[in-house]
């Protein structure tokens, strides 16, 4: 049974629906992830694993199909976003922010004290994208990334 998460509207004639990741979201996460280097690099496994539930995850999808996803995981009193992207010729309309408020509410609902993530320090958009969504510069951990090489900031956000 699919169970919606939510709905928006999106352009004249589309609607935009945010649901728990499934097992058909495995090959549409799989080809956004390639198309974005900038993320994590997970095998099919690793979706497989969001698909029967070891882990949440979140799929937005149009008509088309799958058009971005996020995943995370409660760590005690935490929440850690481990894998987020929107494919990429679909970015700055509102997706990506709607995702993370899923993770949001998600985590409030859990009374999770702060959500926290991990991004390459050369990945200016995301770091925009998550200031503007509250999160701030925590943490910084050298040669984190390989392929290339980067440093990743530790990024919070307090929920209570």
């Amino acid at each position: 049974m699919r169970r919606f998460i939510g709905r928006k509207r999106w352009g004249a004639e589309e609607q935009l629906i945010f649901r728990a990741f499934e097992a058909r979201d495995v090959e549409p996460v799989f080809a956004i992830q390639s198309s974005c280097p900038e993320i994590a690099q997970w095998s099919l496994w690793d979706y497989e694993r969001v698909a029967r539930g070891e882990m949440p995850g979140w799929a937005a999808e149009e008509a088309t199909g799958v058009v971005g996803f996020i995943v995370a995981r409660r760590v005690v009193d935490d929440i850690e976003i481990l894998n987020f992207a929107v494919r990429p010729g679909l970015r700055r309309n509102g997706i990506g922010a709607a995702l993370l408020g899923e993770v949001i509410s998600w985590g409030k609902s859990l009374q999770a004290e702060r959500v926290y993530l991990e991004v390459r320090a050369a990945n200016l958009a995301a770091l925009r994208f998550y200031e503007k969504h509250n999160f701030q510069i925590t943490g910084r951990r050298p040669h984190y990334y390989a392929a290339p090489t980067d440093d990743a900031l530790l990024l919070t956000r307090d929920l209570v």
